[in-house]
Parts: structure tokens; sequence; C-alpha cells
């Protein structure tokens, strides 16, 4: 049985990116896995369904007779589809106007039982530099939460400060990537390190995407070819601890960058009313407002890897 410390970790924790690389599955394939994921054991686990706005209406087209409502009540009987409404979060791969013209078609199609049940709850969108945080933020509606995406290699100081303002009520959010199919996407632990310490400061909430399949960080193979090349990888055990502790533990930038290397599984406690890693520990109570109000959550485009590695360890 999982403790109530790994349990609050990994809560909501995975949004599915099925659609995106590597796995790069087709629309069907990625929304009845989906479905399935809602209606299996590890379902707290598994947050929002991760949507391009240009594929906005293919996944209403596959996903109806899947999604809560009577659509999905009769055509998929064996998923008996009921619940709350899918929450999908929308990547803006058109223009911010464009996109939220998607988004507002979507919506309203999927407020209707008949249609299935579904609401867009969060767009992510890359920005170049403050300005353009800037831009995006005086479009975007308040009943959206955006996910703004730094880009890598540069101090991201000041595009966390551009979204400060808006975070502090709840506004807008920021996205490290980090990994990607090629080992030179992964970015250093030192850039994390210094992104989680910049949100910390900035009151910032952050999600994190790619390259987090795994729960400590280790060597695998980065796509599914037989000849993919491998890299060390972080974990997603490392990234959301390391954010627990610098929001709620005053974690230094140094001992940041150690956890982030941290490869050795034990090093890690889950405890009913503590998590700790080594001599650092925070409460349950700090580690789930990390998780509500800082650091919510990271894109990926498997979940089964997630889940079979913490069976792996013992920890599910």
């Amino acid at each position: 049985m999982a403790t109530q410390t790994l349990r609050t970790l990994t809560a909501d924790l995975i949004d599915y990116a099925g659609l995106f690389p590597p796995a790069t599955l087709d629309m069907a394939g990625a929304v009845e896995r989906y479905a399935r994921y809602l209606q299996s054991e590890e379902a707290p686990m598994l947050g929002r369904f991760i949507c391009s706005a240009s594929r906005l209406e293919e996944l209403s087209a596959q996903a109806g007779l899947l999604m809560p409502g009577t659509a999905g009540t009769s055509g998929y009987p064996e998923m008996a589809a009921a619940g709350e409404p899918w929450r999908i979060s929308v990547v803006a791969d058109l223009p911010i106007d464009e996109t939220l013209a998607a988004i507002e078609t979507f919506e309203r199609y999927h407020s209707e039982e008949d249609h299935g049940l579904a609401r867009v709850d969060a767009v992510e969108a890359k920005a170049a530099d403050s300005a353009a945080i800037d831009e995006l933020i005086e479009e975007i509606p308040e009943d959206l939460l955006p996910f703004f995406e730094v880009p890598g290699g540069i101090d991201v100081r000041g595009m966390i400060a551009a979204i400060a303002g808006e975070s502090s009520q709840g506004g807008a959010a920021a996205k490290i990537r980090c990994g990607g199919v090629t080992p030179d996407a992964i970015p250093p632990s030192a850039e994390v390190a210094a992104f989680i310490h910049a949100c910390a400061r900035g009151g910032v909430m952050f999600k994190a995407t790619a390259g987090l399949h795994h729960p400590v960080r280790a060597e695998h193979a980065l796509s599914y070819e037989d000849d993919a090349p491998r890299a060390m990888m972080h974990g997603f055990i490392n990234v959301f601890m390391a954010a627990a502790l610098v929001k709620y533990a005053k974690l230094s930038l140094d001992d940041t960058i150690e956890l982030l290397d941290e490869t050795d599984a034990a090093a890690f406690a889950f405890e009913e009313d503590r998590a700790a890693w080594r001599d650092r520990e925070v409460s349950l109570i700090d580690l789930a407002r990390s998780r509500e109000s800082f650091a919510l959550s990271y894109g990926s485009c498997s979940f089964e890897e997630p889940v079979a590695d913490l069976k792996q360890l013992g920890l599910l």
C-alpha cells in the first residue's frame, strides 16, 4: 500500500500526453488509453488530457463516446463512462486568437451530456521573452490557467517575474521542459534547480513536461526505437520532492542540484506523515501545499511507465 505522503506526491501528477513524442499515438489510441487509465486503480495519479488546439475537433470526434455523459454510457458501456467531465489542457500550436476560438467551440460542444462532458481549464504556450508573456496574459481569459514554457539555457528570472504578478492571483504559471528524444534536450540539473528556486521566490506555480517517465534519475532510452539514444533522465520524484523542499524547507540551490542528481531510490523515504530526501524532510501538510499550489503536474506521453516503475520500487 502506498503511504499517505506518496499518494499526496502523486495525486493528479501526470497530465497524459500520449499524442506527443516519443509515443505519438493516434487520437483514437490516446483517448482510449486515457479513458481506461481513468478507471484503473492508479486513476488518482492521472491529471488532464493534453491536446493541441489544432486537434480539438479530432478529439471531439474520437472521444465523445468515451467521455462522461449519455453518449459515453451508450457507446462504451464496458467503460461505464461516468463521473466528472474530462479535464483538457490545450497546447497553443495556433495563434492565440485561433487557439482561444477553438477552445470556445470545443467547450460549448462538450457542455452537453449527449456529446460527452469535457472542459478546458488550462492552456500551454511557449513564450520567447517577458514581453510575449505580458501580451499573452492580456488575451487569455481568466477561466483558463495559462502555463508559459520558458526557453532553456537562459536566466529565467525575468520571465518568472513577468508571470509572478498574475500568479499571485492564481492567474498564471510557468512550465519547464525536462527532456526530449535527444540527449541535448535534457537540461542540466543546475538549470532545473534555478527554475524551481526562481518560481519559489516569485510565488509562481509551475508544471514540467517531457523526460519524466521515471521516478528517480537514471539512464534510459529516450524513445521506443531499438536504436534510440540513451541518456541520464530526470526523475519525477527528484523534481517534485525538490520543489517541496525548496518551498517549505528552504533547500539551498546547491542541495537542490544534488537532490536532482540523486540516483539512489533508497535516499527517498515516504512515511505516513512526512517525506524525506536523506536528512531533509517535509511534512505531509507542506507536501500537499506544494502539490496544490506550487509544483502542479508534469506532462508525460506514458502513464504506464511511471506506474510500473513505482511498483518496481515497492512504492505502489
